[in-house]
């Protein structure tokens, strides 16, 4: 496909797009995707709703009690893009790094960053300098812009991989914060007539292990969602408040605390971190209007009976993984609340399979979301019918493009986007997760989803959370392993396991049913919430391979 004329003066991101022919399909299917050539998301973003509702609306809100209208968030990201271009003499396309938990200020600094033409190179407040290395070393920002409390790592980051990296620390005291900087700012900024087809955003993907995959997302990328996902199924408007623990580094709070509730004048409530029981709480004492939060949380409030404090709720949306049925069920029977499941990626940008309303089924993930289609795959990438598991294939107006990254191969395969889920669908175009490609386990002849294994256990009274893993056994090939998480007062054992194991064989065929089973404090998640069963199975392996050997 044939790219707009760039307003890029530096070119990085450009010349690292993979080939054409390793693109996907790209389709712009509905009226709302046809983008003019010349397109720059922070313009539509901010300037077009102060102009349709006014500066008065509120736009970001903190738990404290601090309020930033959508006239003060322009005037801010004005001033940041001031600072980038007036002060450090960044240019259209260098990249600029933001490290921060939520706040307004990185809201004020993403959108500054693209008024200013540059690209955002997004990453989580809790990388340590070892993991942000590779993105420095891969991304090479010109600029990084860095809540002063967690400067640390990035000029540790700055000595050891790129010393030319200008580091700006904000929120702090001194006359060389970005928020000093930005005060002395006239607030006037003519935003960079960008392409629609210009890199605004370099997002590494929150499951990475080692050296990461690093996405490439373009300036009508960002609407894209909005127009996909955001508009049609969340309806957000003037009189909402939306609430996500996702940070805005992962590009599901990106679209949740961002893209959706500014593009419809609605306000975001930024937390820097929360508990299940302390999210609920502000729910309530903010009047959050739309929730959207990984299912562990969901299921923790639930087990806090702490529910009604989201009966002010009129939306919720899950994703990150897979919402088991027994939750979303218990949210219906508690309070009514139709939960929107969905699935998303990185590389897609947010999610594209889902369903609102009397649309859900329950148990179903959904149907594609408008602008998108999708199609179950065999090993062979043979598209396989109704009621036949394989692997989720997608295609729409966003997809994936890795910087210079030869796993680009295994994502896009004969134009499709092969996200590495497994699911099914039914005769009605209905989606239904069964595992991630990588958490299928094959025990004597059997297909076994850890994630329904995992389902079921979580049913059981005593458990706040588990993950199930394969286990190499001579006999079965191998057998399902789980670490439970019971709650506080329950002791584990031997008894303990029998029971959880006998719940599970009441629930699923007995085959499924964990043989053997692990009690532990906590699960490991990564920083954008996902369990880490790498993490599992290498505790498994390591253990296997330092059993001293049988003799034969």
């Amino acid at each position: 496909m044939s790219l707009s004329p760039s307003a890029h003066l530096d070119t990085f991101t450009r010349d690292h797009l993979p080939p054409a022919e390793l693109w996907p399909v790209l389709e712009f299917t509905t009226p709302e995707l046809q983008y003019p050539d010349r397109l720059n998301a922070a313009t539509e973003l901010i300037d077009t709703p102060v102009r349709t509702h006014g500066p008065d609306l509120p736009a970001l809100r903190t738990p404290d009690g601090e309020t930033w209208s959508y006239g003060l968030l322009r005037q801010r990201a004005n001033q940041v893009a001031q600072v980038l271009t007036e002060d450090l003499g960044l240019v259209p396309g260098q990249r600029v790094l933001l490290r921060s938990p939520n706040n307004p200020w990185t809201v004020a600094a993403w959108l500054g960053v693209l008024k200013a033409g540059g690209v955002v190179v997004t990453t989580m407040a809790a990388l340590r300098a070892r993991e942000l290395a590779p993105i420095v070393e891969r991304t090479r920002p010109a600029v990084a812009l860095v809540d002063h409390r967690f400067a640390e790592d990035v000029h540790e980051v700055r000595a050891s991989t790129l010393p030319a990296l200008v580091v700006v620390p904000y929120g702090g005291a001194g006359p060389d914060d970005l928020t000093a900087r930005a005060a002395a700012k006239s607030g006037e900024f003519t935003d960079v007539a960008t392409a629609a087809d210009d890199v605004a955003l370099l997002g590494p993907t929150s499951g990475s292990t080692g050296i990461p995959k690093i996405t490439m997302h373009f300036h009508r990328d960002v609407l894209s969602i909005d127009h996909t996902f955001g508009r049609p199924l969340l309806g957000l408007g003037p009189g909402d408040t939306v609430a996500c623990s996702a940070p805005l580094a992962f590009t599901f709070g990106l679209g949740m605390l961002a893209v959706f509730p500014l593009r419809a004048g609605a306000c975001a409530l930024l937390t820097e971190a929360a508990t299940p029981p302390q999210l609920a709480d502000l729910v309530e004492r903010h009047r959050v209007t739309v929730l959207a939060t990984a299912p562990t949380a969901y299921r923790a409030i639930l087990r806090g009976g702490q529910e009604q404090r989201l009966a002010g709720l009129r939306a919720a949306v899950s994703a990150g993984e897979h919402l088991p049925q027994d939750t979303w069920e218990q949210l219906r029977d508690r309070l009514g609340l139709r939960v929107i499941d969905g699935i998303g990626a990185t590389e897609l940008l947010h999610i594209f399979i889902s369903a609102t309303g009397d649309d859900i089924r329950p148990g179903a993930t959904g149907r594609p979301v408008p602008g998108y289609r999708a199609t179950i795959l065999d090993l062979d990438g043979r598209e396989l019918g109704p009621g036949e598991p394989g692997r989720l294939a997608v295609i729409g107006p966003v997809g994936c493009r890795y910087l210079d990254d030869p796993r680009q191969y295994d994502y896009v395969q004969d134009g499709w986007n092969v996200t590495g889920d497994l699911f099914h669908r039914d005769a009605d175009g209905y989606f239904y997760y069964q595992a991630r490609s990588d958490a299928m386990i094959v025990s004597s002849g059997y297909n076994i989803g850890g994630p329904e294994v995992e389902a079921a256990i979580d049913t059981h009274p005593d458990v706040v959370e588990s993950g199930v893993v394969a286990k190499p056994d001579p006999e079965r090939g191998s057998i399902v392993c789980a670490f439970v998480v019971l709650r506080e007062g329950v002791a584990g054992g031997d008894p303990k396991a029998r029971e959880i194991q006998d719940h599970v064989k009441r629930i699923l065929a007995p085959y499924k049913y964990p043989r053997e089973v692990r009690f532990c404090e906590a699960l490991p998640r990564n920083t954008s919430g996902k369990l880490q069963r790498f993490v599992l199975r290498r505790i498994v392996d390591d253990e296997l391979a330092a059993a001293p050997a049988v003799e034969s």
